[in-house]
């Protein structure tokens, strides 16, 4: 049975997870990675047009909220609902750091090939050009950050009495 603190717990969890993750995200793919000379990221540019493609005419600002909602809810429970359950079924002692890689190089092909390609209609991987490998870390480190929140953080299940 799932208690009122448990789910309290669980939302909280999510909710840091995900902006941190979100965060270290852009830090890296917007901030690190051209200040060292390499691509920047434009994940906001790409929620746009995604956006744009499935909708036609989308309010100013729609980009970003959808950014924002992905990285805070949508990457967050995917990896809470989908890669964890499946990770502890086959490998249940694999620790936490692979799966969360493993799910950070699953989330880039979902965001270059499904969402840039399939729906926003750019070449794959957006033609493996230096933003894509920019988006391959940067993913890898909002899923390193987001899983370390859920298996390690503050409102994780080690920290309960």
């Amino acid at each position: 049975m799932i208690t009122q603190t448990h789910l309290s717990r669980q939302v909280w969890t999510v909710l840091l997870a995900g902006g941190l993750a979100t965060v270290a995200f852009d830090l890296f793919g917007q901030g690190l990675s051209p200040a060292f000379g390499f691509a920047k990221l434009a994940p906001v540019g790409l929620a746009t047009a995604t956006l744009k493609t499935i909708f036609g005419d989308i309010p100013k600002g729609a980009g970003d909220i959808m950014h924002i909602l992905t990285g805070m809810f949508v990457y967050t429970l995917g990896y809470l609902l989908v890669a964890r359950p499946i990770q502890r079924k086959v490998i249940p002692n694999l620790h936490w750091a692979i799966t969360a890689t493993a799910y950070g190089i699953g989330l880039w092909v979902f965001a270059l090939y499904f969402v840039a390609h399939l729906i926003a209609g750019n070449p794959p991987f957006l033609g493996f050009t230096g933003i894509t490998w920019v988006a391959f870390w940067g993913h890898i480190v909002y899923a390193l950050v987001a899983v370390y929140v859920i298996e390690r953080g503050p409102f994780s299940q080690q920290h309960e009495a």
